[in-house]
């Protein structure tokens, strides 16, 4: 007798278990269904739906051109293919900052549109009215500290955060701040892993490293540095698992070789 095993969907309150039990959580980025389809497969926690979009899949250099309607529709076509993963939607630059109103809209409508599960939002104590506004429609909110890609032109640099005492003091007290609110976790991105260590433990509610160092609840990477689909960005923190860039250059160059010599279609490959 076969046992159809139902798929458990990952929750916030798995992660808040997993980091009770100390199971360390696992999140890639994905922005289509077909890459969604087999991370979800691969049996990762979390699927973020990053406005890395902006630079892995438009070309751009920051992550400040994506819009909110673009963020809508990577996030459904990644919805549609995750069974199990909770899927995570970065609210794009200029979507929430200064305006509370503004953000619980935005929300509104990635949560409405897309049928994620929840947002996650840059920024700390700036950004506490906009959180608790999200947070009071019921909808569930990430927050990311430590290098915030948005702010990019204000930093002039992506090399790592909270190096100096006042910043890593700041970073601590917007991390307490975001719990406080109620945020069901917190990506910590590009500051010192020992900087990480005593945020992580400070904190009841899990933190995601992204160079940060092992100490994290979990760990989050772009899914397409990960695989190797880019050539040429290998910062410290990442680890790539595959060169697929080479993988696809070398079956392509092989169909365009088999096409140029009329070896494909063969007689098999035709009706």
């Amino acid at each position: 007798m076969s046992v159809n095993k139902e798929i458990k969907r990952v929750t916030t309150h798995s992660l808040q278990e997993m980091k009770n039990r100390g199971e360390k959580i696992a999140m890639l980025t994905a922005y289509d269904y077909s890459m969604a389809k087999i991370v979800d497969d691969a049996g990762i926690d979390v699927i973020l739906v990053g406005d890395s979009a902006s630079n892995v899949m438009a070309g751009h250099e920051t992550t400040l051109p994506i819009t909110l309607d673009q963020m809508i529709y990577h996030a459904s076509s990644v919805v549609r293919a995750a069974n199990r993963a909770l899927v995570i939607v970065d609210l794009p630059f200029g979507s929430y900052q200064g305006n509370s109103k503004e953000a619980l809209n935005s929300a509104i409508r990635i949560m409405k549109e897309s049928g994620a599960h929840g947002v996650k939002i840059e920024g700390g104590v700036e950004i506490a009215e906009s959180v608790s506004r999200i947070l009071t429609a019921g909808i569930p909110v990430m927050g990311h500290l430590g290098l915030t890609p948005q702010s990019i032109y204000k930093f002039g640099t992506y090399t790592v955060r909270a190096k100096e005492e006042a910043e890593a003091q700041k970073l601590r007290e917007d991390a307490l701040k975001l719990q406080e609110l109620g945020c069901f976790g917190v990506v910590l991105e590009k500051i010192p892993a020992m900087l990480a260590k005593e945020v992580t433990d400070s904190l009841q509610i899990p933190t995601i490293g992204i160079g940060a160092g092992p100490h994290c609840s979990g760990q989050v990477l772009v899914i397409h540095d990960m695989l190797g689909i880019n050539k040429g960005f290998r910062p410290r923190f990442l680890r790539q698992y595959a060169s697929l860039y080479d993988v696809m250059n070398d079956a392509i160059q092989g169909y365009v070789n088999d096409v140029k010599s009329n070896d494909f279609p063969s007689e098999k490959e035709q009706y």
